[in-house]
């Protein structure tokens, strides 16, 4: 691969953030590889969420830079930003009485121009997505009536609407039992987009990630494939836990023994 084919795509670099006079991010690196799973980890606080926003463009870093094919997000359109990057946040909610169907549309409105109808590409896509996240018997089913799982699968839905090339997850798995937990990360693995996820579930992401980076106090402690970075040593330091580690079919499978014995 050469080099300017690795620098294309969305690229953090450097970058930090800061919130009421607190550290947030401090000088992190982070390049997805194209078409790839890369799993964000790091217990709460770290830093996860707030990268990923930078990376969306929602907020900017106070220093470094975010660049999509090497151009600064700030350069670049929203809509333009739009229309490559989809973004599911942990919870969304809406007071508007929205059909499932009609929630998933929104992810075309980035292609659409101001007050046009939609599209046969934009009906089929949405088609698609609600197939894909098993919503299609659901389409007409008012979203205030929806439990919580339901209502991720829905956002997932409109992001996958939304026909990006980049996917960032928020702990999309927080609202789902195991077995849309599996599907879900299943899915975003078979799309082979660039995709980015949080994850508090560490055996979850060995399964799913091809590619990790492990926040601990907004810095990258760590980053590799599963099998490189999840070792007892790193759960031990960023974590607190004691753990063994199995390596079949090379994806790490960790078994969580206790909290670290404190000195």
């Amino acid at each position: 691969m050469t080099d300017s084919i690795e620098r294309t795509g969305l690229r953090a670099q450097r970058v930090t953030r800061t919130a009421g006079g607190t550290l947030i991010l401090d000088g992190v690196t982070l390049t997805p590889r194209p078409g790839a799973v890369t799993g964000l980890l790091g217990p709460n606080g770290s830093g996860k969420s707030t990268l990923l926003r930078l990376l969306a463009g929602v907020i900017a870093p106070a220093s470094g830079v975010v660049t999509l094919d090497d151009r600064p997000l700030e350069r670049i359109g929203r809509r333009a930003v739009a229309q490559r990057i989809a973004v599911v946040e942990q919870q969304a909610d809406t007071q508007v009485a929205l059909s499932v169907h009609e929630v998933v549309r929104l992810g075309r409105i980035p292609h659409r121009r101001a007050w046009t109808p939609p599209s046969s590409a934009d009906e089929e896509a949405v088609r698609t997505a609600l197939l894909r996240t098993g919503l299609d018997d659901k389409a007409e089913r008012p979203w205030h009536t929806l439990s919580g799982g339901e209502r991720q699968r829905v956002q997932i839905a409109r992001a996958l609407a939304q026909e990006p090339r980049e996917l960032l997850l928020d702990e999309p798995t927080n609202h789902l039992d195991i077995q849309h937990q599996l599907a879900l990360l299943a899915l975003v693995a078979e799309l082979r987009v660039t995709s980015v996820v949080a994850l508090h579930d560490l055996n979850l992401a060995a399964m799913y990630c091809d590619q990790l980076a492990v926040l601990k106090q907004g810095r990258v402690v760590a980053s590799g494939t599963p099998a490189t970075v999840l070792t007892e040593e790193l759960i031990a330091d960023v974590y607190g836990v004691r753990a063994t580690i199995t390596c079949p079919d090379d994806r790490p499978h960790i078994r969580f023994l206790g909290p670290v014995a404190r000195r």
